[in-house]
């Protein structure tokens, strides 16, 4: 059974920067995707980005473009979200997920916070 567990998040400022960690444990394949999803207060749920875990197929939602980096650590099996020039529109909860097939999230963290202050 395959569990994910962010870290991470917190406050800062406009134009400032944090990079969020998502440890997976348990067995994933190549195939799988994992996705940065995130949900601010009276919105609906945002994809980020995510990458298939062993194959460069990466995504990126238009408003996070050019600001923010998804990778992964093989030997740690970790997936990071790399999140520079923050604004207070990428305020919201955090979440890591991820896809056997198909990309249908199945298996979800329990999210970081992230404020941005103007």
């Amino acid at each position: 059974r395959v569990t994910l567990v962010e870290s991470g998040g917190g406050s800062v400022q406009d134009g400032g920067s944090l990079r969020l960690s998502c440890a997976v444990s348990g067995p994933i394949a190549s195939t799988y995707s994992l996705a940065w999803f995130r949900q601010a207060v009276e919105k609906e749920r945002e994809r980020v980005a995510s990458t298939k875990w062993g194959l460069y197929n990466i995504y990126y939602a238009e408003s996070v473009k050019g600001r923010f980096t998804i990778s992964r650590d093989f030997a740690k099996k970790t997936l990071f979200l790399q999140m520079d020039n923050l604004k207070p529109d990428d305020t919201g909860m955090y979440y890591c997920a991820l896809a056997a097939s198909d990309d249908f999230y199945s298996v979800w963290g329990q999210g970081t916070q992230v404020t941005v202050s103007s």
